[in-house]
């Protein structure tokens, strides 16, 4: 479906006497210096084919934004450029990062939007762009520019919301509770690389665009593209000291669980040793026969007890001071 539909001249939204469905008059209507900004949803095949015959896109850049399943990057159809986003939010409550998908069909006279997933709203940054009247008079290359800094934004505080979750996990797992942390490592791991994914592959497509060197965007617009760029490797670097760092507590957390259980090993030994040093002095003083030691002695029942005694007092002493217990 069509969420919104423009045409821009000088910076400026210009009001039109043709209704914003028919596309091929809003661009019959533009002139020199004037492009139309549509922007889709979630469309069905023969919507963006209708889009694709007012504007004239080539069909193996409609086919990719119909699937919605692309990695992020920037393809020349002709005078047409295609550039594919992958948007992220983050859902606190499962430790997950969920994603969308931005594809822009950019011409010399227009920028057509095809957002999928519930993320990445561009209904804001277009407000907004609307609102700088000095930055959308660079024409299709403002909307870029509106579309890419809004969408490194999202991975920005993606980036943040793992950032303390990942304290979390380091916490928990040099604690001195007992907590079963690799489960959540590994879905966090998970979620790296799902952004990983997102991010890594923007930064040559944004480079080009910061450099200047991408044919159908304006030069002048280069210093705001290397704003992007900043923060998209600014997130990139977050990415890749985060999945460090929880290898790290991983390895960490197996040491714990290693040591944890070299510590209870020694408590049971420990503990077996004091029951079976007094088991075996009963056992001895136990069998039947009449030639042992103190036998018939008056105390000999006495003296087996404070044997027992004895040597279980002694290896307790044993055992703490070496830490075994």
């Amino acid at each position: 479906m069509i969420v919104d539909s423009a045409v821009y001249r000088a910076g400026t939204r210009v009001p039109l006497d043709v209704e914003t469905a028919d596309l091929a008059a809003m661009r019959a209507r533009c002139g020199a210096g004037e492009f139309v900004w549509v922007g889709m949803h979630a469309p069905t095949s023969d919507e963006l084919e209708e889009v694709a015959a007012a504007f004239d896109l080539h069909p193996l850049a409609v086919e990719d934004a119909v699937s919605a399943h692309q990695r992020p990057k920037l393809e020349r159809y002709d005078e047409t450029l295609f550039l594919v986003l992958k948007t992220l939010w983050y859902v606190d409550a499962e430790d997950a990062v969920e994603t969308g998908e931005i594809c822009l069909f950019v011409g010399p006279d227009f920028v057509i939007s095809v957002r999928h997933g519930e993320g990445g709203a561009l209904r804001q940054a277009r407000v907004d762009l609307e609102a700088r009247q000095a930055v959308l008079a660079h024409g299709p290359s403002a909307v870029v520019y509106a579309v890419c800094d809004q969408v490194v934004d999202g991975y920005e505080q993606v980036a943040a919301a793992l950032v303390e979750d990942v304290d979390e996990v380091e916490l928990s797992v040099f604690s001195e509770d007992r907590t079963n942390d690799s489960p959540r490592i590994y879905v966090l791991k998970r979620e790296l690389s799902e952004m990983r994914r997102a991010v890594h592959p923007l930064r040559d497509p944004l480079g080009r665009f910061a450099n200047g060197t991408v044919h159908g965007i304006d030069r002048d617009a280069a210093p705001y593209f290397r704003d992007v760029t900043d923060h998209l490797s600014r997130t990139s670097e977050t990415v890749d000291e985060l999945d460090g760092l929880l290898s790290t507590a991983f390895d960490a957390h197996l040491a714990r669980i290693s040591l944890q259980q070299n510590e209870d090993m020694r408590k049971i030994s420990a503990g077996a040793a004091l029951i079976v040093v007094p088991t075996l002095i009963a056992g001895v003083y136990g069998m039947n026969f009449d030639h042992m030691p103190e036998l018939h002695w008056q105390f000999g029942y006495l003296w087996a007890l404070l044997l027992m005694v004895g040597t279980s007092a002694g290896l307790l002493w044993f055992f703490k001071k070496s830490g075994w217990l």
